[in-house]
Formats: C-alpha cells, sequence, structure tokens
C-alpha cells in the first residue's frame, strides 16, 4: 500500500470516484486487472490443450479459427501483465512512453485479430450452410491457413499509423500516465479503424448469421411439413441429418459472437466519443477497457457450455491430469 501511495500521483490511477482516496482506486484497478490477467491466461490455456486433445473438435474447420481466437485472447492475458507489474512496481520512468504505445499496439492488434476471426467463422457457417456440396472443395486447409495468415498481417497493418503520430489506437483505461495525458485520440484515425475494422466485421456477421437462421428456419418448416403430410422415420431421419448439427453449431458460434459485441460495443462508443471531444471520463474509459478484455475470458466460458465435444474434450483432460497426479 505505502509504495502504491507513493506513486499514485504518477500513473493514472486516480478515476475520479469521488470521496475515494487514490489509494484505494489503485488498489481496485489492481485487483480487477490481476484478477482479470489470470483468468484469461487460464481459461485460454485450457482451451488450447481441449484442441490439442480432442480430436473430434478437428472436424470442424472453424477449429481453425478458435484456436487462433484463444491464441490471439492468451497473447491478451500475457500483455495484461505489463500493466500489472506497472501498478504492483514502480513506474519505467523513461521508457513509459515507448511501453505504452507497445501495449496500446499489441492489444488493439489482438482484439482485431479476434474480431477478424469472428467474421471469418460467420462466412464459413455461411458456406457450410448455402453451399454444402462444393463446400469442401471450397474451403480447405490450405486457404483456411492462408486465411489466418492474412488476418494478422492485416491487423499489424492497420494499427501501424498510430506510431507515426496519427492518433491513438483505441486503447483506453490508461495505466500510464503519459497515455492519459500525451497520447490523444484523433477523430479522423477512429474514422480510418471504423471504416476498415469494426463497420466491415459486423456488417460481415449480421449479413451472414440473417442468412443462416432465415435458412435454417425455412429447413425446419420444410421438415415439419413432410412430417405431416408422411409421418415415417424416414423423414425423421432426413430432417435430424440435415441442417441441424449445422444449425446446433451456428448457435454456438452466434453466441461467442453476440457476447463479443455486446462487451465490446461501450468500448467502441466511448472510443468514439472521446475521438470527437464529446466525452471524457477516466473511470468510464477504465470500466470500458476492462470490460471489452474480459472478452478473452468469457470465449472460453461459452464454448466449454455450449459444445459437447468440447465437454468431453475437456473432461478426458481433466482426467488425464487427475490420473497423472
Amino acid at each position: 500500500s505505502s509504495s502504491v501511495m507513493n506513486r499514485s500521483e504518477r500513473l493514472s490511477c486516480p478515476l475520479g470516484f469521488g470521496h475515494y482516496s487514490a489509494v484505494d482506486i489503485c488498489i481496485l484497478e489492481t485487483v480487477v486487472i490481476v484478477l482479470l490477467t489470470f483468468l484469461i491466461i487460464a481459461g485460454n490455456l485450457t482451451v488450447i490443450f481441449v484442441f490439442h486433445c480432442a480430436p473430434l473438435l478437428h472436424h470442424y474447420t472453424t477449429s481453425y479459427f478458435i484456436q487462433t481466437m484463444a491464441y490471439a485472447d492468451l497473447f491478451v492475458g500475457v500483455s495484461c501483465l505489463v500493466p500489472t507489474l506497472s501498478l504492483l512496481h514502480y513506474s519505467t520512468g523513461v521508457h513509459e512512453s515507448l511501453t505504452c504505445q507497445v501495449f496500446g499496439y499489441i492489444i488493439s492488434v489482438l482484439k482485431s485479430v479476434s474480431m477478424a476471426c469472428l467474421a471469418c467463422i460467420s462466412v464459413d457457417r455461411y458456406l457450410a450452410i448455402t453451399k454444402p456440396l462444393s463446400y469442401n472443395q471450397l474451403v480447405t486447409p490450405c486457404r483456411l491457413r492462408i486465411c489466418i495468415i492474412l488476418i494478422w498481417i492485416y491487423s499489424c497493418l492497420i494499427f501501424l499509423p498510430s506510431f507515426f503520430g496519427w492518433g491513438k489506437p483505441g486503447y483506453h483505461g490508461d495505466i500510464f500516465e503519459w497515455c492519459a495525458t500525451s497520447w490523444l485520440t484523433n477523430a479522423y484515425f477512429t474514422g480510418f479503424i471504423v471504416c476498415l475494422l469494426y463497420a466491415p466485421a459486423a456488417f460481415v456477421i449480421c449479413f451472414t448469421y440473417f442468412h443462416i437462421f432465415k435458412i435454417c428456419r425455412q429447413h425446419t418448416k420444410e421438415i415439419n411439413d413432410r412430417r405431416a403430410r408422411f409421418p415415417s422415420h424416414e423423414v425423421d431421419a432426413a430432417g435430424e441429418t440435415g441442417h441441424s448439427p449445422d444449425r446446433r453449431y451456428a448457435m454456438v458460434l452466434f453466441r461467442i459472437t453476440s457476447v463479443f459485441y455486446m462487451l465490446w460495443l461501450p468500448y467502441i462508443i466511448y472510443f468514439l466519443l472521446e475521438s470527437s471531444r464529446v466525452l471524457e471520463n477516466p473511470a468510464l474509459s477504465f470500466l470500458t477497457t476492462w470490460l471489452a478484455i474480459s472478452n478473452s475470458f468469457c470465449n472460453c466460458v461459452i464454448y466449454s457450455l455450449s459444445n459437447s465435444v468440447f465437454r468431453l474434450g475437456l473432461r478426458r483432460l481433466s482426467e488425464t491430469i487427475c490420473s497423472s497426479c
């Protein structure tokens, strides 16, 4: 507590929560960041190990994107060690500006990878349902790997202008004083990011899932009509082997996508408002930022609760660990 008190003025800890002291706010920040860092790293390591231990999960082409998201989220947790250490120890002083820029850039790139992967997952499921006969020829492991490489390259390039003084890549909740006072957002750079990342990803996801559920609803209606006309076991079997597994899996991925945008939407809105100088609130900045970063842990929870094959792999992994212990 004494070390936190000594540097509370150097770090941007006071968030403006009224009568609460700077030391209390610094401790609260530290607890939130340390807890999220631990949960993100532990959760995504579990997802990665389960994918390696459950061969059935590799039957889904989207497993490439899920694993990429897991690695990106894991790196988010590892990068969160930077503000954690800056709060638990003394400030870096001279290198604070470089640390802040690199940390903000890495976080922005990783969130861009997650967003692009979610858009690619929605396109993959759209092709699986709309073009089931030619799907295996369209979506091959080689093309998936190339797509993932392009996602990483694009995400790295889109935020590079922030290093040349053109705005802030979008990281708020500034733990470093230099980030809060000297590195300001820019409305033009924010518009650039929205037009090339946020808006296209959101449009692709809305378009694909709208058509996915529309097609699945039509397919279900057709099956019900056939059952009403020909109540036989053959129709039931045909209905069970149709789009039902694809629809269930699409629902799992839709939940992941929905939670992602629910947690990131407050952050994006605040990012736009701050860039246009309409709103500037340190407390709101911190809350929206770490609410968005918490999505890196929520993906693990949703996938483990929604996917039966993943739960089976998790159980086998637990049994292996317990038996070895």
